[in-house]
Formats: structure tokens, sequence, C-alpha cells
């Protein structure tokens, strides 16, 4: 079971960098996994993978 919908905007905990939720992976031995598209401090978009605990619902 997934703790974030696709297309939710979410906020990397340690960084605070917000973005939304382009994918999402489920693994049988290990946590889910979510492919999020971001703008880093520098205003930069990247795209990268995030465990599930390494993120939170954005506050809107």
């Amino acid at each position: 079971m997934f703790e974030h919908e696709l297309g939710q905007i979410v906020q990397v905990t340690i960084s605070g960098e917000e973005g939304h939720i382009k994918a999402r992976a489920e693994y049988r031995n290990g946590p889910n996994q979510y492919f999020i598209h971001y703008l880093t401090a520098d205003g930069r978009g990247v795209d990268g993978w995030f465990e599930e605990g390494e993120l939170s619902p954005a506050e809107q």
C-alpha cells in the first residue's frame, strides 16, 4: 500500500525541496519508492527516486 498518490506534491524531508510524484515502485523486500520531479535549491529541475520515509506531504 502506498502512502502517497501519483501527481501529489511532496517535500523531501531532509532538504525541504518540493516536487510532484511522477511514478512509484512497490518492492517485496524493501520500502516503497517514488520518482519525484523537483526543483533543487539552486533552481535546477531534476528527477530522482526517494524512499517513502524520505518524503512528506507538502503544505499547500
